[in-house]
Protein backbone atom coordinates (compact mmCIF):
# COMPACT_ATOMS: atom_id res chain seq x y z
CA UNK A 1 0.00 0.00 0.00
CA UNK A 2 3.03 1.98 -0.06
CA UNK A 3 2.96 5.75 -3.35
CA UNK A 4 5.89 6.61 -1.22
CA UNK A 5 7.24 10.13 -0.95
CA UNK A 6 7.43 11.46 -5.00
CA UNK A 7 6.16 8.19 -4.77
CA UNK A 8 8.01 9.37 -2.66
CA UNK A 9 8.76 12.37 -4.35
CA UNK A 10 7.07 10.37 -7.39
CA UNK A 11 7.32 6.78 -6.36
CA UNK A 12 9.90 5.35 -5.79
CA UNK A 13 4.73 6.50 -5.43
CA UNK A 14 4.46 3.26 -5.21
CA UNK A 15 4.37 3.73 1.20
CA UNK A 16 5.23 4.48 -2.28
CA UNK A 17 4.70 3.99 -0.18
CA UNK A 18 5.13 6.17 -3.03
CA UNK A 19 3.25 7.34 -4.12
CA UNK A 20 3.20 9.99 -5.58
CA UNK A 21 3.94 10.22 -2.09
CA UNK A 22 7.08 9.83 -2.04
CA UNK A 23 10.00 9.86 2.42
CA UNK A 24 11.84 11.36 6.83
CA UNK A 25 16.48 12.69 12.03
CA UNK A 26 14.14 10.70 14.28
CA UNK A 27 14.86 9.79 18.00
CA UNK A 28 14.74 6.03 17.34
CA UNK A 29 18.75 5.03 17.96
CA UNK A 30 18.00 1.32 16.51
CA UNK A 31 16.37 2.05 13.09
CA UNK A 32 18.33 5.32 12.71
CA UNK A 33 21.40 3.09 13.07
CA UNK A 34 19.68 0.66 9.97
CA UNK A 35 18.86 3.66 7.97
CA UNK A 36 22.14 5.01 7.75
CA UNK A 37 23.52 1.67 7.15
CA UNK A 38 21.46 2.13 4.03
CA UNK A 39 21.95 5.76 3.41
CA UNK A 40 25.96 4.71 3.26
CA UNK A 41 25.39 2.21 0.73
CA UNK A 42 23.89 3.88 -1.78
CA UNK A 43 26.51 6.71 -1.09
CA UNK A 44 29.35 4.29 -1.56
CA UNK A 45 27.85 2.81 -4.78
CA UNK A 46 27.30 6.52 -6.13
CA UNK A 47 30.91 7.27 -5.51
CA UNK A 48 32.07 4.54 -7.70
CA UNK A 49 32.91 5.87 -11.22
CA UNK A 50 31.87 4.56 -14.17
CA UNK A 51 33.63 4.02 -17.44
CA UNK A 52 31.87 3.38 -20.59
CA UNK A 53 32.64 4.31 -24.61
CA UNK A 54 30.23 6.15 -26.30
CA UNK A 55 30.08 4.23 -28.33
CA UNK A 56 29.28 1.11 -26.63
CA UNK A 57 25.54 -0.02 -26.95
CA UNK A 58 22.70 0.23 -24.04
CA UNK A 59 24.03 -2.17 -21.26
CA UNK A 60 21.02 -4.88 -20.62
CA UNK A 61 20.99 -4.61 -17.59
CA UNK A 62 21.16 -1.25 -15.68
CA UNK A 63 21.00 -0.34 -11.97
CA UNK A 64 19.66 2.80 -10.23
CA UNK A 65 19.40 3.61 -7.11
CA UNK A 66 18.40 6.81 -4.36
CA UNK A 67 19.51 8.26 -0.84
CA UNK A 68 16.90 10.32 0.70
CA UNK A 69 16.31 12.40 3.63
CA UNK A 70 12.94 13.68 4.52
CA UNK A 71 11.13 15.98 7.07
CA UNK A 72 8.16 13.57 7.54
CA UNK A 73 7.78 10.59 5.84
CA UNK A 74 4.32 10.43 4.54
CA UNK A 75 2.27 7.34 3.44
CA UNK A 76 -0.67 8.14 1.50
CA UNK A 77 -1.07 11.30 2.69
CA UNK A 78 -0.26 9.94 6.53
CA UNK A 79 2.84 10.52 8.81
CA UNK A 80 4.73 6.98 9.23
CA UNK A 81 7.33 8.70 11.69
CA UNK A 82 5.21 10.80 14.05
CA UNK A 83 5.95 13.87 11.85
CA UNK A 84 9.53 13.35 12.32
CA UNK A 85 12.92 13.27 9.96
CA UNK A 86 13.82 9.68 8.08
CA UNK A 87 16.32 8.73 5.98
CA UNK A 88 15.80 5.76 2.93
CA UNK A 89 17.63 4.65 0.30
CA UNK A 90 16.47 2.67 -2.64
CA UNK A 91 17.96 0.28 -5.02
CA UNK A 92 16.33 -1.04 -8.53
CA UNK A 93 17.95 -3.47 -11.51
CA UNK A 94 16.24 -3.22 -14.60
CA UNK A 95 16.66 -5.54 -17.54
CA UNK A 96 15.84 -3.99 -21.04
CA UNK A 97 13.19 -6.65 -21.60
CA UNK A 98 11.32 -4.22 -19.29
CA UNK A 99 11.53 -6.55 -16.02
CA UNK A 100 13.05 -4.61 -12.57
CA UNK A 101 13.30 -5.65 -9.19
CA UNK A 102 14.14 -3.33 -6.63
CA UNK A 103 14.06 -2.96 -2.70
CA UNK A 104 13.78 0.27 -0.60
CA UNK A 105 14.29 1.07 3.21
CA UNK A 106 12.71 3.69 5.18
CA UNK A 107 12.88 4.84 9.11
CA UNK A 108 9.32 4.45 10.57
CA UNK A 109 7.99 4.68 14.14
CA UNK A 110 6.84 1.55 15.85
CA UNK A 111 3.04 2.73 15.54
CA UNK A 112 2.97 1.57 12.35
CA UNK A 113 3.35 -2.14 12.86
CA UNK A 114 0.69 -4.59 15.18
CA UNK A 115 3.56 -5.36 17.87
CA UNK A 116 5.09 -1.87 17.78
CA UNK A 117 8.42 -2.49 18.04
CA UNK A 118 9.32 -2.51 13.92
CA UNK A 119 11.44 0.93 13.46
CA UNK A 120 12.20 -0.14 9.73
CA UNK A 121 10.17 -0.86 6.86
CA UNK A 122 11.93 -2.24 3.63
CA UNK A 123 9.71 -2.52 0.34
CA UNK A 124 10.47 -5.43 -2.23
CA UNK A 125 9.23 -4.27 -5.65
CA UNK A 126 9.38 -6.41 -8.94
CA UNK A 127 7.52 -5.82 -11.93
CA UNK A 128 6.89 -5.25 -15.97
CA UNK A 129 7.21 -2.07 -17.33
CA UNK A 130 7.22 -0.76 -20.69
CA UNK A 131 6.26 2.21 -23.01
CA UNK A 132 4.87 2.89 -26.63
CA UNK A 133 4.64 5.88 -28.17
CA UNK A 134 4.81 8.02 -25.12
CA UNK A 135 2.40 5.79 -22.89
CA UNK A 136 3.99 3.38 -20.51
CA UNK A 137 2.69 0.64 -19.24
CA UNK A 138 3.77 -0.96 -15.12
CA UNK A 139 2.46 -3.61 -13.60
CA UNK A 140 4.08 -5.13 -10.75
CA UNK A 141 4.09 -5.84 -6.92
CA UNK A 142 5.15 -4.20 -3.49
CA UNK A 143 5.78 -6.52 -0.58
CA UNK A 144 5.62 -4.23 2.89
CA UNK A 145 8.26 -5.94 4.93
CA UNK A 146 8.94 -4.58 8.81
CA UNK A 147 12.01 -6.56 10.39
CA UNK A 148 12.42 -6.78 14.02
CA UNK A 149 14.33 -5.00 15.70
CA UNK A 150 13.80 -7.41 19.58
CA UNK A 151 13.87 -10.73 19.80
CA UNK A 152 10.05 -11.15 20.69
CA UNK A 153 6.99 -9.98 19.07
CA UNK A 154 5.24 -11.70 16.06
CA UNK A 155 5.22 -8.83 12.79
CA UNK A 156 4.16 -10.93 10.39
CA UNK A 157 0.44 -9.35 10.95
CA UNK A 158 1.98 -6.06 9.52
CA UNK A 159 3.71 -7.74 6.49
CA UNK A 160 1.89 -6.90 3.35
CA UNK A 161 2.12 -7.95 -0.35
CA UNK A 162 -0.12 -5.08 -2.73
CA UNK A 163 0.16 -5.71 -6.63
CA UNK A 164 -0.61 -2.67 -8.40
CA UNK A 165 -1.15 -1.77 -12.19
CA UNK A 166 -0.21 2.05 -13.66
CA UNK A 167 -0.39 4.01 -16.83
CA UNK A 168 1.30 7.11 -17.73
CA UNK A 169 1.40 9.34 -20.65
CA UNK A 170 3.80 12.00 -21.77
CA UNK A 171 1.98 15.79 -23.00
CA UNK A 172 5.44 17.37 -23.44
CA UNK A 173 6.85 18.55 -20.61
CA UNK A 174 3.77 17.53 -18.91
CA UNK A 175 3.50 13.69 -17.72
CA UNK A 176 0.05 12.18 -16.52
CA UNK A 177 -0.37 8.79 -14.67
CA UNK A 178 -3.28 6.58 -12.75
CA UNK A 179 -2.28 4.13 -10.41
CA UNK A 180 -4.44 1.40 -9.18
CA UNK A 181 -3.08 -0.55 -6.05
CA UNK A 182 -5.10 -3.50 -4.43
CA UNK A 183 -4.29 -5.57 -1.58
CA UNK A 184 -6.01 -9.18 -1.20
CA UNK A 185 -7.27 -10.20 2.08
CA UNK A 186 -4.27 -10.61 4.69
CA UNK A 187 -4.36 -9.84 8.28
CA UNK A 188 -2.25 -7.07 7.78
CA UNK A 189 -5.84 -5.17 6.26
CA UNK A 190 -7.94 -6.42 9.44
CA UNK A 191 -9.14 -3.79 11.94
CA UNK A 192 -6.16 -2.81 14.53
CA UNK A 193 -4.55 -6.05 12.91
CA UNK A 194 -7.37 -8.45 14.79
CA UNK A 195 -10.34 -10.36 13.51
CA UNK A 196 -10.96 -11.46 9.86
CA UNK A 197 -8.44 -10.51 7.21
CA UNK A 198 -10.26 -7.94 4.52
CA UNK A 199 -8.80 -6.40 1.31
CA UNK A 200 -7.92 -2.48 0.16
CA UNK A 201 -8.34 -0.49 -2.76
CA UNK A 202 -5.93 2.90 -3.29
CA UNK A 203 -6.85 4.38 -6.77
CA UNK A 204 -4.41 7.36 -7.52
CA UNK A 205 -3.74 10.07 -9.65
CA UNK A 206 -0.86 12.32 -10.63
CA UNK A 207 0.68 15.20 -12.80
CA UNK A 208 3.89 15.97 -13.30
CA UNK A 209 5.26 18.42 -15.01
CA UNK A 210 9.50 20.36 -15.83
CA UNK A 211 9.61 23.76 -16.42
CA UNK A 212 11.01 23.80 -19.81
CA UNK A 213 14.75 25.08 -19.76
CA UNK A 214 14.72 25.79 -16.20
CA UNK A 215 15.59 22.76 -13.48
CA UNK A 216 12.49 23.29 -11.54
CA UNK A 217 9.30 20.42 -11.65
CA UNK A 218 5.64 20.80 -10.52
CA UNK A 219 3.72 17.82 -8.85
CA UNK A 220 0.67 17.11 -7.88
CA UNK A 221 -1.41 14.46 -6.48
CA UNK A 222 -4.91 13.12 -5.44
CA UNK A 223 -5.64 9.38 -4.16
CA UNK A 224 -8.72 7.52 -2.65
CA UNK A 225 -8.50 4.65 0.02
CA UNK A 226 -11.16 2.20 -0.14
CA UNK A 227 -11.88 -0.28 2.59
CA UNK A 228 -9.65 -0.83 6.04
CA UNK A 229 -5.66 0.22 5.95
CA UNK A 230 -3.79 -0.91 9.10
CA UNK A 231 -4.63 2.54 10.14
CA UNK A 232 -8.02 1.77 10.54
CA UNK A 233 -9.35 5.31 9.52
CA UNK A 234 -12.61 4.49 9.01
CA UNK A 235 -13.50 2.41 5.54
CA UNK A 236 -11.69 5.19 3.52
CA UNK A 237 -10.09 8.64 3.14
CA UNK A 238 -8.77 10.58 0.47
CA UNK A 239 -5.52 12.29 0.15
CA UNK A 240 -3.81 15.07 -2.00
CA UNK A 241 -0.68 16.92 -2.27
CA UNK A 242 0.98 19.35 -4.13
CA UNK A 243 4.50 19.82 -4.59
CA UNK A 244 7.54 22.16 -6.37
CA UNK A 245 11.00 20.33 -7.10
CA UNK A 246 14.74 21.67 -8.18
CA UNK A 247 17.14 19.57 -9.85
CA UNK A 248 21.30 20.04 -9.56
CA UNK A 249 22.67 17.03 -11.77
CA UNK A 250 22.49 14.27 -9.28
CA UNK A 251 20.88 15.76 -6.22
CA UNK A 252 17.04 17.28 -6.33
CA UNK A 253 15.12 19.27 -3.00
CA UNK A 254 11.61 18.87 -3.03
CA UNK A 255 8.73 20.60 -1.25
CA UNK A 256 5.06 19.29 -0.93
CA UNK A 257 2.70 19.86 1.17
CA UNK A 258 0.47 16.96 1.96
CA UNK A 259 -3.09 16.46 3.11
CA UNK A 260 -6.43 14.05 3.78
CA UNK A 261 -9.48 14.36 5.03
CA UNK A 262 -9.24 11.97 7.78
CA UNK A 263 -7.83 11.70 11.47
CA UNK A 264 -5.31 8.95 13.48
CA UNK A 265 -4.06 9.90 16.34
CA UNK A 266 -0.34 8.40 17.10
CA UNK A 267 -0.07 7.11 20.70
CA UNK A 268 2.17 10.79 21.38
CA UNK A 269 -1.63 12.54 20.99
CA UNK A 270 -0.14 14.10 17.10
CA UNK A 271 -2.75 13.80 14.56
CA UNK A 272 -0.59 11.94 11.77
CA UNK A 273 -3.49 12.47 8.91
CA UNK A 274 -3.20 16.50 9.52
CA UNK A 275 -1.83 18.69 6.80
CA UNK A 276 1.56 19.49 6.14
CA UNK A 277 4.82 20.90 4.69
CA UNK A 278 7.43 18.29 3.78
CA UNK A 279 11.07 18.88 2.43
CA UNK A 280 12.83 16.07 0.56
CA UNK A 281 16.71 16.18 -0.23
CA UNK A 282 17.97 13.23 -2.48
CA UNK A 283 20.78 11.99 -4.32
CA UNK A 284 20.20 9.61 -7.43
CA UNK A 285 22.82 7.41 -9.66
Amino acid sequence: MKDKLLLIVAHNEARRKNAGGTTQPNPKGNFMRTSLGLLGLSLAVMATPAFADETDPPPAVTINGSATVVSDYRFRGISQTDKQAAIQAGITVSHQSGLYLGVWGSSVDDYVTASGQSHQEIDVIGGFKKSYDGTTFDVGAIFYVYPKTKLTGDLTKSNLIEPYVAISHSFGPVTGKATVNYAPKQKALALNQTGPKQDNVYIAGDLSASIPNTPFGLTGHIGHTYGPSWFAIGNGYTDWSVGASYTYKALSLGVQYVDTNGVFLTPTGRNASKGGVVVTLGASF
